[in-house]
């Protein structure tokens, strides 16, 4: 019941920013809307275009003159003049633009219509004049993703800056039959009415927007919500707020109350957030220690010899240090609002954050507050670890925008990109004969195209120790769950076990099930834990495969009590600056790393390795299959 509760409620704030569009088209960037193609997402698509209003559908094989405006190649080689047509972002001013399938948009095209966003103007061509520029467009964006779980999303430049996120793939047709929304209309009650807000109504809700107003404290509490749950960017509080007021608008309020407040926690903060918000008995636990810390001085001041000599009488003409006080406490007591505007964190502003917390944390699933266990919040070292999974060729694979040069052995001409780059230099190359269009080897352009590679799970399993037979057997269970998924990707899984004095290769990267549980039965636990040998072959199977064109992510399974150096001696404090220095060496290529903790506690020290191999902690004292197998998983998409 409460998962129908909770696609209900999906679904209305879905409906709700289709209205939000109508009153600000282009204010919060636009929707991110993650569904797969199917009944629930054209229901939505068709409540879009009954909203009235300007949207432009971009195609999939749009290119950068057709996006901005440019050459019109066709009429220009007919008439042997050069001729320009306006592009598909200037006719989208005050509207919407429609990308379909916007996972696949190409990374060359984001990069100006994101300029256009932000500058609200079109950025200028290499053939176009100068005095045309800048042409102004106002324009928000509708980005539909129907990636998959393994696929990678919409750009992150993008998804920045739209300000509503919605994913509907987990809501049924049964979820959003017979839904309706209520609004106010200026001349009569609450009554129920359609996507479409009528014209004299819309155009109150857009006055009405411009004089929304919020507090202090209510910007307090959005950018501390956004702290608590990862958001790094500024730019994200500032949509929040933008969508409160638009909100408020929608129910012609001219000031944004706790209702406004939590429909932003909810579609705009809670959908990015990389972390789970700090209770807030830490704090409070922090400021009783403050607090106690400074009594406990006064009581330590006799042990200073100095204390002991008592203070001088103030002189008559300067006035006593206690009269001062005593004033400054009057001063304070007759004027209490002065002394509340002074502090930071006052009652009202808690309240708030408590209220956008909650409602944050309300929208999200359970296993996506799983995920952001193992979801780093920032990119952490270089982004090499990206390089084995998108690779660029010229023979096959997913189309990109062709680049300058000679085709020759596996390059290709792109007749297209050659002809529009001569186009314009016609009347320069007047000796050329009339009616045929005259091509220099400066104009060839040829083919591009992103090939997927695969990935490999390095699993550095600690086999040392009396729970190591329960750590196998799960870790077995595990590997088990990813191979059976694994085919399909191309992704394979390499073990590499550590115990005693050694750590040996137990499994070369493979997909093959059978291998792998031969690989498991016959490995004994028990002895010592060389952690820096461990990592120290993995670094090596990493470099192997990288040169291979396969991605590697890194999965540690210990307790992180390393007690064995790199020599295969004993000794607690070099076997763990041997793992530092080794941990640190996995930062430097840059790829994903999970380390799973083991202890029955969460350990700082394991914390702290893991930082130091840049990436992400899990704490997991008994040891799952089904839930290892999830993290794991977890880590190579976000690699994807």
């Amino acid at each position: 019941m409460a998962d129908d509760l909770k696609g209900l409620e999906t679904w209305n704030d879905a409906m709700t920013s289709l209205q939000l569009l109508q009153i600000d088209p282009h204010g919060f960037g636009g929707v991110w809307l993650r569904a797969p193609f199917g009944p629930v997402r054209e229901h939505w698509l068709q409540h879009l275009l009954q909203a009235g209003l300007n949207t432009v559908k971009l195609p999939g094989n749009i290119d950068i003159e057709r996006l901005l405006g440019g050459i019109d190649l066709s009429l220009t080689l007919q008439s042997g003049r050069l001729h320009m047509q306006p592009g598909l972002l200037q006719q989208a001013d005050q509207g919407l633009v429609l990308i379909s399938m916007a996972e696949r948009f190409a990374t060359a095209l984001v990069a100006p219509m994101t300029q256009a966003m932000d500058t609200q103007s079109l950025p200028p061509l290499k053939f176009t004049p100068h005095e045309e520029f800048p042409i102004r467009t106002q324009f928000g964006v509708v980005a539909l993703d129907e990636s998959m779980k393994d696929d990678p999303p919409v750009s992150p430049a993008l998804q920045e800056r739209l300000g509503l996120w919605f994913d509907l793939e987990d809501l049924v047709p049964s979820d959003i039959t017979g839904v309706s929304l209520d609004t106010l209309k200026p001349h009569n009650a609450q009554e129920t009415v359609n996507i479409r807000i009528a014209a004299d109504a819309l155009a109150g809700m857009q006055q009405a927007r411009s004089q929304v107003e919020w507090t202090d404290d209510q910007a307090l509490a959005v950018c501390i919500t956004a702290q608590g749950l990862g958001i790094e960017s500024l730019r994200i509080p500032t949509l929040a707020l933008r969508v409160a007021s638009c909100h408020a608008a929608l129910h012609l309020r001219k000031q944004v109350n706790d209702e406004d407040l939590a429909f932003a926690a909810r579609r705009v903060l809670a959908p990015r957030a990389t972390q789970l918000p700090a209770p807030a008995e830490n704090a409070s636990d922090t400021e009783a220690e403050n607090s106690a810390n400074s009594d406990s001085e006064p009581d330590q001041a006799p042990d200073d010899p100095h204390a002991a000599t008592p203070p001088e009488p103030p002189s008559p003409q300067e006035p006593s240090r206690d009269a001062e006080e005593a004033s400054s406490t009057d001063e304070s007591e007759e004027d209490p609002g002065t002394a509340e505007e002074d502090s930071p964190n006052t009652p009202l502003s808690e309240n708030l954050q408590e209220m956008m917390i909650a409602a944050a944390l309300a929208s999200l699933p359970p296993d996506v507050l799983a995920g952001l266990l193992t979801k780093p919040g920032r990119s952490q070292g270089n982004t090499a670890g990206r390089s084995g999974q998108f690779r660029t060729g010229t023979q096959r694979g997913r189309p990109l925008p062709p680049r300058p040069g000679r085709p020759g052995g596996h390059a290709r001409l792109h007749i297209l990109a050659t002809l529009r780059a001569a186009a314009p230099k016609q009347r320069l190359r007047s000796g050329a004969q009339q009616g045929r269009v005259a091509i220099r080897a400066e104009d060839f352009h040829v083919h591009r195209y992103q090939q997927h590679s695969s990935s490999c799970l390095i699993l550095a399993l600690d086999a040392s120790g009396s729970a190591a037979l329960q750590r196998l057997a799960e870790a077995k269970g595990a590997v088990e769950l990813l191979l059976q998924q694994s085919y399909a990707r191309r992704d394979s899984v390499c073990i590499v076990a550590f115990k005693g004095a050694q750590a040996q290769l137990l499994l070369p990267a493979t997909r093959s099930l059978v291998r792998a549980k031969r690989a498991m039965t016959g490995l004994p636990g028990g002895g010592g834990t060389p952690l820096a040998l461990a990592l120290k072959m993995a670094c090596e199977q990493a470099t192997q495969l990288q040169r291979q064109g396969v991605t590697p992510i890194l999965v540690v399974l210990s307790d992180g009590r390393a007690n064995v150096n790199l020599q295969g001696l004993g000794g607690r404090p070099q076997a763990q600056a041997d793992a530092q220095l080794w941990a640190a060496q996995w930062r430097q290529t840059g790829h994903r790393a999970l380390w799973i903790d083991t202890s029955l506690q969460p350990d700082a020290q394991v914390q702290n390795m893991a930082h130091i191999m840049g990436g992400s902690y899990m704490p997991m004292p008994q040891v799952q299959a089904q839930r290892m197998a999830a993290a794991m998983d977890n880590i190579r998409r976000l690699t994807a």
